[in-house]
């Protein structure tokens, strides 16, 4: 696929979930770099950071996308020549897809251990790291029930139910707002995440956050599933993550919404649920508390402030 169809891809996401768009877009740049024609290093150099900046410019929310394409752009802080500066994108793009998908598997044994039998689960949106767990926990023997989201209005939930289904877990499927009526008979809430702050908050799929509230109300535990690589370092200096706000004609045609001109669609894509609603993140090096979210960017991702300036 051309980098600019793997950009329109993870844009209109026909690519969706934060760890098949950091995959997609490490493989858009080591096929550009491959197809380069030139031995210029300062061409060869220029053309691969305007590469970037288009990838990482469709989905300004999930800092997997930056973080992965920062992992591959590395081999650009020197070299001898373009030939070894390909060589060295086309083996970072190559140990990031293979880390990323080793890290799934990871998540998904540690945490299995988490989820008891017997345990009623919900989980919503579409996450790979949360389904790996709930279906390593089915694997493992566990006897487990499972509430799916619909996940408006792209209805993502629809993917999940499918996945459950196929391996033969019981499953409930239920619109966003049913949340609140079933979650006294939930055990564990388990959801994935598009990024998370050095404090611990996390951004997740729209409606993640009133799940989180719910499940604190009734004294229910929550679980991030996430890869080390969902981790945004520049909340270190105090930086926001942008919420992405898609098209409103995903929540209403644009035909009907044009016969209501006082009426302003609103279409967030994420929202952000605080470090106190969740209990513990667990990611392919271990599960830790959301207070200790730094240690991972600092530890695993590798990043320093002066980076950051």
């Amino acid at each position: 696929m051309l980098l600019s169809e793997t950009a329109a891809s993870i844009k209109n996401m026909e690519i969706r979930g934060a760890g098949r768009i950091a995959r997609a877009a490490v493989e858009a740049l080591a096929d550009y770099a491959g197809s380069l024609d030139t031995s210029d290093p300062d061409t060869f150099r220029m053309e691969m950071r305007k590469a970037a900046d288009i990838l990482t410019g469709t989905r300004p929310t999930a800092v997997s996308l930056p973080n992965a394409v920062r992992y591959v752009m590395r081999a650009l802080d020197s070299f001898e020549s373009v030939e070894a500066a390909r060589d060295e994108v086309l083996r970072r793009a190559a140990e990031f897809v293979d880390h990323s998908e080793h890290a799934i598997e990871q998540i998904a044994a540690i945490g299995a251990r988490h989820i008891s039998d017997g345990d009623v689960l919900m989980t919503h949106c579409n996450s790979e790291a949360a389904l790996g767990c709930i279906l390593e926990a089915h694997r493992q023997g566990k006897d487990i029930e499972v509430y799916a989201t619909e996940v408006r209005p792209r209805g993502q939930g629809l993917i999940t139910i499918r996945t459950l289904n196929d391996a033969g877990i019981r499953t409930n499927y239920i619109v966003d707002s049913a949340v609140r009526y079933f979650i006294n008979d939930v055990d564990l809430v388990i959801v994935g995440a598009d990024a998370i702050a050095v404090n611990g908050a996390v951004v997740n799929k729209i409606g993640t956050a009133q799940i989180a509230h719910s499940a604190n109300e009734t004294r229910t535990n929550v679980i991030v599933a996430a890869e080390t690589y969902k981790f945004a370092p520049r909340t270190i200096l105090g930086e926001l993550i942008e919420i992405e706000e898609r098209d409103p004609s995903e929540v209403l045609p644009r035909e009907e919404a044009e016969k209501l001109p006082f009426v302003r669609v609103r279409n967030p894509t994420f929202d952000v649920t605080p470090a106190e609603y969740i209990d513990l993140i667990v990611t392919e090096q271990g599960a830790i508390p959301p207070e200790l979210a730094y240690t991972v960017i600092k530890d695993y991702l590798g990043w320093k402030i002066e980076d950051l300036r």
